[in-house]
């Protein structure tokens, strides 16, 4: 098995390479499966940990704010234990014996906030991501995945770029009025008033 460098793992994850995900799947996923297990936790609590901390750093990746002072493993162990802190908290199942399988850095507290908001906001953006049709997710994540209108017409077997900015562009409206629509959105619209 290949293993990569932190700058490695970072500009993979910059751009949302799948060979670096699959990475941080199998080198990086088991400690956090342990950590969550042997902490009042299970499999599904694991992956859905993991998943949030991925989210959490591919935002600060995004907007130029990760600023390791450790390693990358021990960032995305942190991140994900103070995850899986928050959550046990919200569930009223805080252990007095909190078991670490790593060791950590402790994080600002802005950090878990921040989590906690852009957790809820990725899982109402999942929620109606998942209801479009397939063409449309495809078309989205070609598109996030900073693919050109050339290349998404090619993918998507489309005449020509136009139609496929056009798909883009309704595909994009369509989830947003979803998401507008939700009640649980008006709880983010009226807190960044």
């Amino acid at each position: 098995m290949i293993h990569y460098s932190d700058e490695a793992i970072i500009e993979g994850l910059r751009l949302r390479s799948d060979y670096i995900i699959k990475y941080m799947y199998q080198e990086m996923f088991p400690m956090i499966r342990y950590l969550v297990v042997k902490n009042s936790g299970n499999d599904e609590d694991a992956e859905d940990v993991f998943q949030d901390g991925l989210i959490v750093v591919f935002k600060k990746i995004r907007d130029h704010d990760l600023d390791l002072t450790c390693s990358f493993r021990t960032y995305i162990y942190s991140v994900c234990r103070n995850i899986w802190l928050q959550k046990l908290s919200k569930r009223k199942q805080y252990a007095r014996e909190f078991s670490d399988v790593e060791s950590f850095v402790d994080l600002p507290d802005k950090v878990d906030q921040f989590q906690e908001e852009e957790m809820e906001k990725y899982r109402l953006y999942q929620q109606h991501f998942l209801t479009l049709g397939e063409d449309c997710q495809k078309v989205l994540l070609l598109f996030m995945k900073k693919q050109s209108l050339k290349e998404i017409a090619v993918e998507m077997g489309y005449k020509t770029e136009k139609y496929a900015k056009t798909r883009k562009y309704l595909c994009k409206e369509e989830l947003k009025k979803r998401i507008i629509n939700d009640p649980k959105c008006h709880k983010f619209l009226s807190d960044d008033k």
